[in-house]
């Protein structure tokens, strides 16, 4: 069997090359803001759970005999309002989320999905991380962003960069989730189907 990572995302990619299993690469045909919706309904592991397996589902029709690998990772914020976080996009939104951040906690829910479509076969696994930010100010949070460009992260932050100075606290098992795709239950799924010696 062969496998197929459901993703555009080059840190995933990076992830996944660690485990020195081959994959192939598409990008999955599924609209993630079309499912924003569900969010407040659902508990943060249902809703990653949902955009992953729409990700894997996605890609079926075309690649019908692979393994097809998918994640996603929501940020949200519980008080005092539950919120869900986007990817900034841009400078100013970027900065904006960090000060929302800011001497707070939120968690990152991430959520992995293993798919073979012939089989109709699929296993799941959900990760999570409480992240603590220091009380920064807005100065060091343009410092970053300017530094750093993590436009395309949510949570405007790369822990594996300078990222980091910016907790106070971080509680994980495995830190690979908090990059997007934690390897401990990505390993877990691959063993069930045999991609990984078990």
């Amino acid at each position: 069997m062969r496998l197929l990572l459901a993703s555009t995302s080059r840190y995933r990619r990076d992830l996944l090359e660690r485990l020195g299993v081959p994959f192939e690469v598409a990008a999955p045909d599924f609209d993630e803001a079309a499912h924003d919706h569900a969010f407040a309904s659902s508990t943060d592991e249902a809703f990653a759970l949902r955009l992953a397996e729409g990700k894997a589902r996605s890609l079926a029709t075309a690649y019908p005999q692979l393994a097809i690998l998918a994640a996603d990772q929501i940020a949200t914020l519980a008080a005092p309002t539950r919120t869900l976080l986007h990817k900034p996009g841009t400078t100013e939104r970027a900065v904006a989320q960090l000060m929302t951040l800011a001497g707070r906690t939120h968690t990152l829910t991430t959520a992995v999905v293993l798919f073979h479509p012939a089989s109709s076969r699929l296993v799941t696994a959900v990760d999570r991380q409480r992240l603590t930010m220091r009380a920064y100010g807005e100065d060091e949070a343009r410092a970053y962003v300017a530094a750093a460009k993590p436009l395309d992260c949510v949570g405007a932050y790369r822990v594996e960069d300078a990222g980091v100075t910016l907790f106070e606290r971080i509680d994980a098992d495995d830190v690979t989730g908090i990059i997007g795709l934690p390897l401990l239950h990505v390993c877990r799924l691959l063993r069930q189907f045999a991609l990984l010696p078990s």
